[in-house]
């Protein structure tokens, strides 16, 4: 299997998980890792919030050893802060630290953060010298293809990203203003990794297999991340690293191990977050893996009720007895 090299850290050319805020905790990260995910970021962590001792920053640097290769990713938009959020995550030794220039977030850009540094590259750049200086690892930066459709501007930044000191930049072929809608274009990053001699991630609209392979193929990237199309779809990763490697179409898990699956990420819910707050997290979630399934529909519909895992249990037990009676 290829493998590509940041800094010293080595990732398999598989799939890794993209960062996405308030989606992939430590528990969503868990159960992509078991399933093949070649690299982990965590979600975002306020620089600010890092540098004046907020707890709750604090638990969002902490590592699981399984987790790793993985990264914590740092946005802000002053370069002081940033770096002095970079030298306090040190203590954590993360593998990579990745910088935050593509969330798109109106509370995020709304300070000046993520996509808003796409229209800012001289703050931008500093921002990247910066933790590159205080950083005791490789620095990554993850922005998007630009603001909008009159500024694309991923060639240029991806090329003042590698000036800065950045050992890699990871690519979402939409816009800010495109938020999720619309197609990914692949041929922007297809342009950035032939602009720069740093690894590019290709990041947009990969959900199996065949279109991580196609992302590989159209943009020439040194490694797909994915996102949504994790979504109560953890083994995806499982599916695009047997096909990536043989070529071969895994069959779907079958609704049994699908809701096993599904109940494992609400332990380790419980387990990270305690029951209340587990569960209460847990719905989104929930209702991911329930998409499809016969009756889904009113299925996710009571996803909103559950407040505890013995109930999540219940709901598993009436699926499965409904589907052996051809209920469901």
């Amino acid at each position: 299997m290829d493998h590509i090299n940041i800094g010293n850290v080595k990732i398999e050319k598989t799939a890794a998980l993209a960062p996405m805020a308030s989606v992939a905790d430590k528990s969503y990260r868990l159960i992509c890792k078991e399933f093949g995910a070649a690299y982990l970021v965590s979600e975002m962590i306020s620089s600010k919030g890092l540098c004046f001792g907020d707890r709750k920053t604090a638990r969002l640097c902490e590592i699981e050893p399984q987790e790793r290769p993985y990264a914590l990713q740092l946005f802000g938009e002053e370069p002081y802060y940033m770096g002095k959020a970079a030298y306090k995550l040190n203590e954590y030794s993360p593998d990579i630290i990745d910088i935050n220039m593509g969330c798109p977030v109106p509370k995020i850009v709304g300070n000046g953060s993520g996509c808003a540094l796409m229209k800012d590259p001289g703050t931008a750049s500093e921002i990247i010298k910066e933790v590159v200086r205080n950083a005791q690892c490789p620095v990554t930066v993850k922005f998007r293809a630009g603001w909008d459709e009159n500024s694309i501007n991923a060639v240029d930044f991806a090329k003042m990203a590698e000036q800065a000191g950045a050992s890699a930049v990871a690519c979402h072929g939409r816009t800010r203003t495109q938020f999720y809608s619309g197609k990914a274009d692949r041929d922007i990053i297809r342009q950035v990794k032939q602009a720069v001699n740093i690894p590019v991630f290709g990041n947009g609209d990969v959900t199996d297999g065949e279109s991580c392979l196609k992302m590989y193929e159209e943009t020439g990237c040194d490694l797909v991340m994915l996102a949504r199309g994790s979504y109560g779809r953890p083994w995806v990763f499982r599916e695009i690293n047997r096909f990536l490697t043989t070529g071969e179409r895994l069959p779907q898990p079958s609704i049994e191990e699908r809701m096993e699956i599904m109940l494992r990420h609400c332990r380790y819910l419980c387990r990270y977050k305690g029951e209340v707050q587990g569960m209460k997290e847990a719905r989104k979630n929930v209702s991911w893996y329930l998409k499809g399934l016969p009756g889904s529909a009113r299925l996710r519909a009571e996803c909103g009720h559950l407040s505890t895992y013995s109930q999540a249990e219940q709901m598993v037990q009436k699926i499965l007895e409904g589907i052996s009676r051809n209920e469901i």
